[in-house]
Protein backbone atom coordinates (compact mmCIF):
# COMPACT_ATOMS: atom_id res chain seq x y z
CA UNK A 1 0.00 0.00 0.00
CA UNK A 2 1.26 3.51 -1.32
CA UNK A 3 0.34 6.16 1.17
CA UNK A 4 0.25 10.01 1.06
CA UNK A 5 2.05 11.58 4.60
CA UNK A 6 0.43 11.22 7.09
CA UNK A 7 -0.70 14.93 9.09
CA UNK A 8 3.02 16.44 9.62
CA UNK A 9 3.04 16.95 13.45
CA UNK A 10 5.10 19.57 14.66
CA UNK A 11 8.09 19.08 16.25
CA UNK A 12 7.51 19.59 19.69
CA UNK A 13 4.84 16.14 19.07
CA UNK A 14 7.85 14.66 16.98
CA UNK A 15 10.05 14.69 20.43
CA UNK A 16 7.37 13.41 22.52
CA UNK A 17 7.11 10.75 20.50
CA UNK A 18 10.56 10.06 20.65
CA UNK A 19 10.37 10.45 25.23
CA UNK A 20 8.26 7.21 24.47
CA UNK A 21 11.80 5.20 24.05
CA UNK A 22 12.78 3.84 27.38
CA UNK A 23 16.72 4.42 27.63
CA UNK A 24 18.88 1.47 27.96
CA UNK A 25 19.72 0.59 31.28
CA UNK A 26 22.60 0.64 33.17
CA UNK A 27 26.42 -0.81 33.16
CA UNK A 28 28.97 -0.27 35.43
CA UNK A 29 32.69 1.09 34.46
CA UNK A 30 35.62 2.13 35.65
CA UNK A 31 35.84 6.18 36.91
CA UNK A 32 38.74 6.63 34.40
CA UNK A 33 36.29 5.65 31.56
CA UNK A 34 32.79 7.31 32.67
CA UNK A 35 34.17 10.91 31.30
CA UNK A 36 30.63 12.37 28.75
CA UNK A 37 29.16 9.88 30.28
CA UNK A 38 25.36 10.10 31.86
CA UNK A 39 25.29 9.15 35.46
CA UNK A 40 22.73 6.27 36.02
CA UNK A 41 22.00 6.75 39.23
CA UNK A 42 22.45 9.11 41.75
CA UNK A 43 26.26 9.20 44.09
CA UNK A 44 25.66 10.02 47.51
CA UNK A 45 28.75 11.17 49.72
CA UNK A 46 29.49 9.16 52.21
CA UNK A 47 31.96 11.22 53.98
CA UNK A 48 32.09 14.71 54.74
CA UNK A 49 34.09 16.65 51.66
CA UNK A 50 36.40 18.17 53.23
CA UNK A 51 36.28 16.46 56.13
CA UNK A 52 37.42 18.88 57.91
CA UNK A 53 38.11 22.45 57.28
CA UNK A 54 41.31 23.77 54.99
CA UNK A 55 43.18 26.59 54.34
CA UNK A 56 42.50 28.34 50.46
CA UNK A 57 45.69 29.94 51.46
CA UNK A 58 49.11 30.76 52.94
CA UNK A 59 48.82 32.52 56.11
CA UNK A 60 47.61 32.23 59.79
CA UNK A 61 45.15 30.33 61.44
CA UNK A 62 43.43 32.82 63.55
CA UNK A 63 39.77 33.50 65.78
CA UNK A 64 38.27 35.72 63.57
CA UNK A 65 36.63 37.81 66.48
CA UNK A 66 40.27 38.26 67.96
CA UNK A 67 41.53 40.22 64.78
CA UNK A 68 38.34 42.49 64.95
CA UNK A 69 38.97 45.86 63.82
CA UNK A 70 42.95 45.04 62.89
CA UNK A 71 43.89 47.28 60.18
CA UNK A 72 47.66 48.86 59.19
CA UNK A 73 47.47 51.75 61.38
CA UNK A 74 46.36 49.38 63.99
CA UNK A 75 47.54 45.97 63.69
CA UNK A 76 46.39 43.10 66.10
CA UNK A 77 49.35 40.73 68.05
CA UNK A 78 48.76 36.82 68.29
CA UNK A 79 51.43 34.65 69.66
CA UNK A 80 52.31 31.85 67.22
CA UNK A 81 50.96 28.48 68.99
CA UNK A 82 52.49 25.81 66.32
CA UNK A 83 53.31 25.28 62.72
CA UNK A 84 50.56 22.93 60.76
CA UNK A 85 51.97 20.91 58.33
CA UNK A 86 49.98 19.69 55.15
CA UNK A 87 47.94 16.13 55.47
CA UNK A 88 47.75 16.06 58.66
CA UNK A 89 44.77 16.98 61.69
CA UNK A 90 45.94 18.86 64.62
CA UNK A 91 45.62 17.31 67.65
CA UNK A 92 45.66 20.46 69.99
CA UNK A 93 43.42 22.95 69.82
CA UNK A 94 44.15 26.76 68.88
CA UNK A 95 44.36 28.58 72.28
CA UNK A 96 42.89 32.05 73.14
CA UNK A 97 45.21 34.67 71.93
CA UNK A 98 47.20 32.75 69.27
CA UNK A 99 47.45 31.75 65.60
CA UNK A 100 48.82 29.02 63.68
CA UNK A 101 51.12 29.46 60.83
CA UNK A 102 49.66 27.04 57.71
CA UNK A 103 49.55 26.48 54.42
CA UNK A 104 47.13 25.96 51.24
CA UNK A 105 45.18 22.49 51.99
CA UNK A 106 46.19 21.90 55.55
CA UNK A 107 44.01 20.98 58.22
CA UNK A 108 42.74 23.83 60.72
CA UNK A 109 43.20 23.42 64.10
CA UNK A 110 39.94 23.28 66.59
CA UNK A 111 39.28 26.70 67.35
CA UNK A 112 40.68 28.56 64.28
CA UNK A 113 37.59 29.80 62.26
CA UNK A 114 39.71 31.61 59.41
CA UNK A 115 42.94 32.51 57.98
CA UNK A 116 44.59 35.62 57.91
CA UNK A 117 46.74 35.84 54.61
CA UNK A 118 50.53 35.72 54.78
CA UNK A 119 51.07 39.15 52.81
CA UNK A 120 48.56 40.82 55.86
CA UNK A 121 50.94 39.23 58.65
CA UNK A 122 54.55 39.79 59.57
CA UNK A 123 56.54 37.13 61.69
CA UNK A 124 58.14 39.56 64.50
CA UNK A 125 60.09 36.82 66.48
CA UNK A 126 59.67 36.02 69.40
CA UNK A 127 56.73 33.94 68.65
CA UNK A 128 54.92 37.28 68.05
CA UNK A 129 52.76 37.49 64.87
CA UNK A 130 51.49 41.30 63.73
CA UNK A 131 48.13 40.92 61.73
CA UNK A 132 47.08 43.90 59.41
CA UNK A 133 43.70 43.06 58.12
CA UNK A 134 40.26 41.56 59.92
CA UNK A 135 38.63 38.41 58.41
CA UNK A 136 35.07 36.98 59.15
CA UNK A 137 34.38 33.69 60.18
CA UNK A 138 35.08 31.38 56.81
CA UNK A 139 37.06 33.70 55.31
CA UNK A 140 40.28 31.97 53.37
CA UNK A 141 38.72 28.88 54.34
CA UNK A 142 37.55 25.35 52.73
CA UNK A 143 34.67 24.35 55.22
CA UNK A 144 34.69 20.81 56.70
CA UNK A 145 31.65 19.66 54.24
CA UNK A 146 31.13 22.26 51.70
CA UNK A 147 32.32 20.46 48.73
CA UNK A 148 29.68 17.35 50.20
CA UNK A 149 28.18 16.26 53.17
CA UNK A 150 27.99 12.67 54.67
CA UNK A 151 24.59 11.35 53.49
CA UNK A 152 23.43 14.13 51.25
CA UNK A 153 23.67 13.40 47.05
CA UNK A 154 26.31 14.87 45.77
CA UNK A 155 25.62 13.99 42.25
CA UNK A 156 21.84 13.39 40.70
CA UNK A 157 21.29 10.90 38.22
CA UNK A 158 21.30 11.81 34.41
CA UNK A 159 24.08 14.03 35.05
CA UNK A 160 26.55 14.20 32.05
CA UNK A 161 29.64 13.24 33.69
CA UNK A 162 32.62 16.22 32.97
CA UNK A 163 35.89 16.51 34.07
CA UNK A 164 35.13 18.07 37.02
CA UNK A 165 32.49 15.76 37.97
CA UNK A 166 35.47 12.89 37.66
CA UNK A 167 37.17 14.87 40.31
CA UNK A 168 34.38 14.92 42.39
CA UNK A 169 33.42 11.40 42.11
CA UNK A 170 37.66 10.61 42.69
CA UNK A 171 37.66 12.85 45.71
CA UNK A 172 34.42 10.64 47.46
CA UNK A 173 36.58 7.93 46.61
CA UNK A 174 33.95 6.21 43.83
CA UNK A 175 36.11 3.68 41.88
CA UNK A 176 33.17 2.18 39.68
CA UNK A 177 30.59 4.71 38.16
CA UNK A 178 26.92 3.41 36.96
CA UNK A 179 26.64 4.95 33.59
CA UNK A 180 23.98 5.17 31.02
CA UNK A 181 24.50 2.36 28.21
CA UNK A 182 25.78 3.42 25.10
CA UNK A 183 23.20 3.21 21.89
CA UNK A 184 24.11 1.25 19.11
CA UNK A 185 22.93 2.64 15.56
CA UNK A 186 22.74 0.88 12.57
CA UNK A 187 23.05 3.25 9.30
CA UNK A 188 21.30 1.92 6.25
CA UNK A 189 21.54 4.11 2.98
CA UNK A 190 19.07 3.22 -0.20
CA UNK A 191 19.10 4.06 -3.74
CA UNK A 192 19.74 2.47 -6.65
CA UNK A 193 21.91 5.14 -7.58
CA UNK A 194 24.06 5.29 -4.77
CA UNK A 195 27.99 3.35 -5.04
CA UNK A 196 30.43 3.48 -2.02
CA UNK A 197 32.43 6.32 -1.76
CA UNK A 198 35.75 4.66 -2.79
CA UNK A 199 34.02 4.01 -6.42
CA UNK A 200 33.72 6.00 -9.38
CA UNK A 201 30.23 6.69 -10.38
CA UNK A 202 28.79 5.52 -13.93
CA UNK A 203 26.63 8.27 -15.60
CA UNK A 204 23.16 7.96 -13.25
CA UNK A 205 25.26 7.54 -10.17
CA UNK A 206 26.19 9.07 -7.13
CA UNK A 207 28.78 8.43 -4.08
CA UNK A 208 26.98 7.55 -1.12
CA UNK A 209 27.56 10.62 1.30
CA UNK A 210 25.19 10.07 4.21
CA UNK A 211 26.75 7.28 5.48
CA UNK A 212 30.00 8.62 6.15
CA UNK A 213 28.42 12.10 7.33
CA UNK A 214 26.15 10.81 9.65
CA UNK A 215 28.40 8.00 10.94
CA UNK A 216 30.93 10.93 11.86
CA UNK A 217 28.19 12.97 13.60
CA UNK A 218 27.21 9.45 15.53
CA UNK A 219 30.53 9.11 16.86
CA UNK A 220 31.12 12.87 17.55
CA UNK A 221 27.90 12.38 19.82
CA UNK A 222 29.64 9.03 21.22
CA UNK A 223 27.53 6.64 19.75
CA UNK A 224 28.28 3.31 18.09
CA UNK A 225 27.82 3.75 14.19
CA UNK A 226 27.57 0.53 12.41
CA UNK A 227 27.55 1.23 8.36
CA UNK A 228 25.23 -1.64 6.71
CA UNK A 229 26.17 -1.94 3.00
CA UNK A 230 24.43 0.19 0.31
CA UNK A 231 20.62 -0.65 0.19
CA UNK A 232 18.80 -1.00 -3.38
CA UNK A 233 15.96 0.23 -3.90
CA UNK A 234 13.39 -2.93 -3.46
CA UNK A 235 10.90 -4.31 -0.76
CA UNK A 236 12.42 -6.94 0.05
CA UNK A 237 15.73 -5.35 0.54
CA UNK A 238 14.88 -2.65 2.21
CA UNK A 239 12.86 -5.45 4.93
CA UNK A 240 15.54 -7.38 5.31
CA UNK A 241 18.33 -4.93 5.52
CA UNK A 242 15.74 -3.25 8.58
CA UNK A 243 14.90 -6.68 9.95
CA UNK A 244 18.73 -7.36 10.48
CA UNK A 245 19.68 -4.10 11.56
CA UNK A 246 16.27 -3.81 13.87
CA UNK A 247 17.20 -6.87 15.79
CA UNK A 248 20.85 -5.77 16.65
CA UNK A 249 21.13 -2.30 17.49
CA UNK A 250 19.39 0.41 20.07
CA UNK A 251 18.64 2.47 16.93
CA UNK A 252 18.11 2.25 13.26
CA UNK A 253 18.88 5.57 10.79
CA UNK A 254 17.50 4.56 7.29
CA UNK A 255 18.48 7.69 4.75
CA UNK A 256 16.36 7.79 1.43
CA UNK A 257 13.02 6.11 0.60
CA UNK A 258 11.27 8.16 3.43
CA UNK A 259 9.02 10.12 0.86
CA UNK A 260 6.08 9.25 -1.18
CA UNK A 261 7.38 8.05 -4.21
CA UNK A 262 7.19 5.28 -6.48
CA UNK A 263 10.55 3.84 -5.27
CA UNK A 264 10.19 4.78 -1.32
CA UNK A 265 9.72 1.80 0.18
CA UNK A 266 10.97 2.33 3.20
CA UNK A 267 6.90 2.85 4.84
CA UNK A 268 6.12 -0.21 3.24
CA UNK A 269 9.08 -2.66 4.40
CA UNK A 270 8.44 -1.07 8.29
CA UNK A 271 4.61 -2.10 7.83
CA UNK A 272 5.55 -5.71 6.50
CA UNK A 273 7.73 -6.28 9.66
CA UNK A 274 5.09 -5.43 11.65
CA UNK A 275 6.23 -1.45 12.85
CA UNK A 276 4.46 0.41 14.90
CA UNK A 277 4.59 3.69 12.30
CA UNK A 278 4.41 6.96 14.38
CA UNK A 279 4.87 9.77 12.96
CA UNK A 280 5.22 10.06 9.09
CA UNK A 281 5.78 14.13 8.11
CA UNK A 282 7.38 16.36 10.57
CA UNK A 283 6.61 19.95 10.05
CA UNK A 284 10.43 20.72 9.35
CA UNK A 285 12.42 22.37 6.92
CA UNK A 286 14.67 20.83 5.86
CA UNK A 287 13.48 17.31 6.82
CA UNK A 288 9.46 17.35 6.30
CA UNK A 289 9.16 13.27 4.78
CA UNK A 290 11.26 11.86 8.11
CA UNK A 291 9.62 8.78 9.31
CA UNK A 292 9.50 7.66 13.21
CA UNK A 293 8.71 4.35 13.96
CA UNK A 294 9.18 1.43 16.78
CA UNK A 295 10.58 -1.69 15.15
CA UNK A 296 10.85 -4.69 18.18
CA UNK A 297 10.25 -2.23 20.63
CA UNK A 298 13.55 0.06 19.39
CA UNK A 299 13.12 3.64 17.47
CA UNK A 300 13.74 3.63 13.61
CA UNK A 301 14.11 6.59 12.17
CA UNK A 302 13.64 6.94 7.96
CA UNK A 303 15.95 10.27 7.36
CA UNK A 304 14.95 11.84 4.05
CA UNK A 305 18.08 11.10 1.36
CA UNK A 306 18.84 14.52 1.11
CA UNK A 307 22.53 15.18 2.52
CA UNK A 308 21.58 18.44 4.35
CA UNK A 309 18.10 17.05 4.98
CA UNK A 310 19.47 14.25 6.45
CA UNK A 311 22.02 15.72 8.84
CA UNK A 312 19.74 18.60 10.02
CA UNK A 313 17.27 16.24 11.09
CA UNK A 314 19.83 13.67 12.99
CA UNK A 315 20.89 17.14 14.75
CA UNK A 316 17.61 18.05 15.72
CA UNK A 317 15.78 14.83 16.76
CA UNK A 318 18.39 12.06 16.39
CA UNK A 319 21.12 13.59 19.00
CA UNK A 320 18.62 14.19 21.66
CA UNK A 321 17.19 10.61 21.51
CA UNK A 322 20.85 9.52 21.50
CA UNK A 323 21.22 11.18 24.78
CA UNK A 324 17.92 10.15 26.31
CA UNK A 325 18.74 6.45 25.41
CA UNK A 326 22.05 6.89 27.28
CA UNK A 327 20.06 8.37 30.42
CA UNK A 328 20.27 12.24 29.87
CA UNK A 329 17.18 12.87 31.49
CA UNK A 330 17.00 16.64 30.19
CA UNK A 331 17.71 15.32 26.67
CA UNK A 332 15.10 16.81 25.09
CA UNK A 333 14.33 20.06 26.92
CA UNK A 334 17.73 21.65 27.65
CA UNK A 335 18.02 24.28 25.47
CA UNK A 336 20.27 23.80 22.99
CA UNK A 337 23.72 26.15 23.25
CA UNK A 338 23.78 29.21 21.04
CA UNK A 339 25.38 32.79 20.45
CA UNK A 340 23.79 36.28 19.45
CA UNK A 341 24.27 37.35 16.15
CA UNK A 342 22.67 39.73 13.61
CA UNK A 343 20.65 38.41 10.52
CA UNK A 344 22.16 40.12 8.03
CA UNK A 345 18.68 40.40 5.83
CA UNK A 346 14.97 39.25 5.36
CA UNK A 347 14.42 35.54 5.46
CA UNK A 348 11.10 34.25 4.44
CA UNK A 349 9.53 31.33 5.87
CA UNK A 350 6.23 29.39 5.74
CA UNK A 351 4.05 29.59 8.65
CA UNK A 352 3.39 26.16 10.17
CA UNK A 353 6.58 24.68 9.25
CA UNK A 354 9.65 25.68 11.58
CA UNK A 355 12.46 25.92 9.68
CA UNK A 356 15.82 25.76 10.57
CA UNK A 357 18.28 27.83 8.25
CA UNK A 358 21.75 27.59 7.75
CA UNK A 359 24.15 30.80 8.30
CA UNK A 360 27.99 32.03 7.78
CA UNK A 361 28.76 34.26 10.08
CA UNK A 362 30.90 37.47 9.70
CA UNK A 363 32.83 38.79 12.93
CA UNK A 364 33.00 42.65 13.68
CA UNK A 365 35.18 43.40 16.48
CA UNK A 366 33.15 44.71 19.37
CA UNK A 367 29.95 44.05 17.48
CA UNK A 368 27.52 41.29 17.36
CA UNK A 369 28.69 38.76 14.63
CA UNK A 370 26.35 39.50 11.31
CA UNK A 371 24.62 36.20 10.48
CA UNK A 372 24.42 35.49 6.36
CA UNK A 373 21.75 33.08 5.34
CA UNK A 374 23.20 30.34 3.09
CA UNK A 375 20.55 29.52 1.18
CA UNK A 376 20.31 26.78 -1.58
CA UNK A 377 19.23 23.18 -2.49
CA UNK A 378 19.37 20.38 0.52
CA UNK A 379 20.99 18.07 -1.85
CA UNK A 380 23.77 20.25 -2.01
CA UNK A 381 27.11 19.70 0.03
CA UNK A 382 28.42 23.03 -0.61
CA UNK A 383 25.46 25.06 1.82
CA UNK A 384 26.90 22.99 4.47
CA UNK A 385 30.16 23.89 3.98
CA UNK A 386 29.81 27.34 3.58
CA UNK A 387 27.52 27.42 6.76
CA UNK A 388 28.97 27.92 10.86
CA UNK A 389 25.15 27.19 12.13
CA UNK A 390 21.73 27.43 12.04
CA UNK A 391 18.77 29.60 13.20
CA UNK A 392 15.02 28.31 13.72
CA UNK A 393 12.33 30.18 12.28
CA UNK A 394 9.56 28.81 14.93
CA UNK A 395 6.50 27.89 12.96
CA UNK A 396 4.29 30.79 14.18
CA UNK A 397 6.23 33.62 12.22
CA UNK A 398 6.19 33.97 8.75
CA UNK A 399 10.26 34.98 8.58
CA UNK A 400 12.54 37.14 10.15
CA UNK A 401 13.40 40.54 9.56
CA UNK A 402 16.61 41.91 8.74
CA UNK A 403 18.83 43.27 11.34
CA UNK A 404 16.90 41.02 14.01
CA UNK A 405 19.06 38.97 16.78
CA UNK A 406 18.78 35.72 16.28
CA UNK A 407 20.29 32.81 18.16
CA UNK A 408 23.19 30.71 16.06
CA UNK A 409 23.60 27.15 16.92
CA UNK A 410 26.79 25.84 15.78
CA UNK A 411 27.37 23.28 13.52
Amino acid sequence: MRDGFFRAVSTAEFRGLLRSFAPLGLETVPRGAACRRFLAADVVSGEDLPLASRASMDGYAVRAAEVFGAGESNPGYLDLAMDVPIGVIPEAALPPGHCARIVTGAFLPAGADAVVMVEYAEDLGAGAIEIRRPVAPGDNVMLAGEDARRGERALCAGTRLRPQEIGLLAALGVVDVPVGKIPSVALLSTGDELVPAQATPKPGQIRDVNSHALAAMLAEAQAVPTTFPLVPDDLDSIRDALRTAAESHDLTLLSGGSSVGARDFTLEALRSLGADILAHGVAISPGKPTILASLYGKPVIGLPGQVTSAQVVLDVFGLPLLAHLAGDKAAFDRAPRTFPALLSRNVASKQGREDHVRVRLEPRPGELPLAHPVLGKSGLLKTLLMADGLIVIPADLEGLAGQAVVAVRPI
